[in-house]
């Protein structure tokens, strides 16, 4: 199951999920409200910390989650603060019931990933690709269209037409054709 704790939040946060099975962890822990007290609403202790990236919006609540259930975090760079283990492009690792593979999608910023299960056909996307075909900012440090690009495109590559789900780092999550939403997404950014 895959709970947005940030879900009414009103601060500057991007989406914060739970995801709950055999190895229940906290994609990104979302920034500026109470993330330990969201998360024991729905159980009562957590494996780990997987993060997409790490602007603030996406780690503030880091060290609260961290602290409050004695884990640890796994992102795409260890020399980003607070992030303890290093999730290579290409690993697999378990969230929830399911294996997800890591892509490394760089563009919006340098440790950007995204989480792709094949079976159940879901994607968490962070900050790359949103709803109706948004995609994420490149003006900011280390932002680069061409890069974003290119790893929309990875993703569209690696995802297919029965994808199911899409979790984005901001917005809804997109249950009804979001390959298409990914697809609109490079169309926009080829673009504009």
């Amino acid at each position: 199951m895959i709970t947005n704790l940030a879900r009414g939040v009103q601060g500057f946060t991007s989406n914060a999920f739970l995801v709950t099975g055999d190895r229940t962890v906290v994609v990104d822990p979302g920034n500026d409200f109470d993330a330990p007290s969201r998360i024991r609403e729905h159980v009562d202790d957590i494996d780990a910390v997987v993060l997409t990236h790490t602007h603030p919006d996406h780690v503030g609540n880091l060290s609260s989650v961290k602290d409050a259930f004695s884990v640890e975090a796994w992102g795409f760079d260890t020399a980003q603060t607070g992030v303890d283990n290093a999730i290579s492009d290409g690993e697999r690792l378990s969230l929830g019931d399911h294996t997800y593979t890591a892509l490394h999608t760089p563009g919006h910023k340098d440790d950007h990933l995204c989480f792709h299960a094949s079976g159940p056909g879901v994607l968490f996307a962070g900050d790359l690709i949103f709803a109706n075909g948004s995609f994420g900012r490149t003006d900011l440090d280390e932002g680069n269209r061409e890069q974003l690009i290119q790893s929309i495109e990875r993703v569209l590559d690696t995802a297919d037409k029965t994808l199911s789900e899409m979790h984005t780092g901001h917005g809804p999550s997109v249950t009804t054709e979001p390959y298409r939403d990914i697809e609109r997404a490079k169309q926009a950014a080829q673009i504009y």
